[in-house]
């Protein structure tokens, strides 16, 4: 079975000695805009393409406002910041998802809460959600606490896992109800709808990630999103060091953050976003693809769930145990053919391992099965 998909995998990827998991694409168009902001000697945080970049990003998630970060996991923790998250509160997430998740959280000085996820958008779920504040919460005013721990729940952060949109309206209305302010992990969803509406758009923010293995990149780069001016001011404030505006003096009024995009990263965040369409399309043929041959192995594809349209970011299949998927990341890896688990759960890593849990069957249950598989943009 192994050597069939290692086989087939290479068929897809022809002529390629090592087959990465997800590499980017680059023409002329990318030299062309780097090349331009070098030349207008705007290379770092000032520079025409930075505000490119924001207006592209507001036009393809309908968003009215966007703030460009060096990085995805600065525009989290600015998001949460924004949102009241201080130490000693508790923010929920979930469990599987890349660990930055977890650590824009803890920058705050607040503690993760892990709940379970849906097998079939591999985001938080709902009901286990619903469930822990009915069981354990109660709202006070309009502030929500953890009656366990005495903690305020001070934010709910889901991640749309693999650029599979999770049930991501039901959150936002539970959260609501709760008064827990939500914020969208869509790291890596930028092009997934739900519901025909982007990822990144139910919560307070969302949030994008441009590092060098998304669907698009700028090498690092990342961004919120929001409809809330106010906010939108306040990030953009918090991120450009807190700095008063004036012609010459420096002064900052609060303790802010270095977290400006360099002018040529921007430069080729917009060359590449031109080309998300595109992107999108060949990744979703390539799903497809995969979905083929693996429906036809018997091995369960990791499909993009009802309402959703995924950018497929990351293809996953489903091994029936951890000793199969141990031994299929030997072969695949050793023949060149670069595969991955999911993460390990974030509540089993040591820095996490004290945090409160839910049940947490279904995510336990994918970390054993999943695997990724090499996603890049044939062309």
């Amino acid at each position: 079975m192994f050597d069939r998909i290692i086989e087939f995998i290479r068929s897809i990827y022809a002529g390629k000695d090592y087959i990465p998991l997800h590499e980017p694409r680059f023409d002329q168009k990318e030299k062309e805009y780097v090349n331009a902001a070098i030349d207008s000697t705007f290379v770092s945080y000032v520079g025409e393409y930075v505000n490119r970049f924001e207006d592209m990003v507001c036009d393809i998630t309908g968003s009215n406002f966007a703030v460009a970060t060096v990085n995805g996991t600065s525009a989290l923790h600015t998001a949460l910041l924004i949102v009241g998250v201080q130490p000693g509160d508790e923010v929920i997430s979930q469990p599987c998802s890349f660990v930055a998740t977890a650590n824009a959280i803890s920058y705050c000085g607040a503690r993760p809460l892990f709940l379970d996820v849906n097998k079939d958008t591999l985001g938080l779920d709902p009901e286990a959600l619903e469930y822990f504040f009915t069981r354990y919460c109660s709202v006070r005013g309009q502030t929500c606490y953890n009656n366990q721990t005495g903690r305020r729940i001070a934010a709910c952060v889901p991640m749309h896992t693999f650029g599979h949109p999770c049930r991501i309206d039901s959150l936002a209305k539970i959260c609501k109800r709760y008064q827990v302010p939500l914020i969208e992990d869509a790291a890596e969803s930028l092009g997934s709808f739900y519901k025909k509406q982007h990822t990144g758009t139910f919560g307070v923010f969302g949030v994008f990630s441009f590092n060098g293995n998304k669907t698009v990149t700028c090498g690092g780069g990342g961004i919120l999103v929001t409809n809330d001016e106010k906010l939108a001011k306040a990030a953009k404030h918090l991120t450009t060091t807190a700095k008063v505006s004036h012609a010459y003096e420096y002064i900052h009024d609060a303790i802010g953050y270095n977290y400006r995009l360099p002018n040529i990263n921007a430069a080729l965040a917009c060359a590449q976003l031109e080309k998300l369409e595109y992107f999108i399309k060949k990744k979703r043929e390539l799903a497809e693809t995969y979905a083929e041959f693996f429906d036809a192995e018997g091995i369960p594809f990791i499909r993009e769930p009802k309402h959703a349209l995924s950018n497929y970011w990351l293809n996953a299949i489903i091994l029936p145990d951890r000793k199969t998927r141990n031994s299929f990341l030997e072969a695949s890896n050793r023949a060149g053919v670069m595969t991955r688990p999911v993460w390990k759960l974030l509540n089993k890593l040591e820095i996490y391992k004290d945090c409160q849990i839910g049940l947490l069957q279904n995510a336990e249950w994918l970390e054993d099965r999943v695997v990724n598989i090499p996603s890049s943009v044939v062309v």
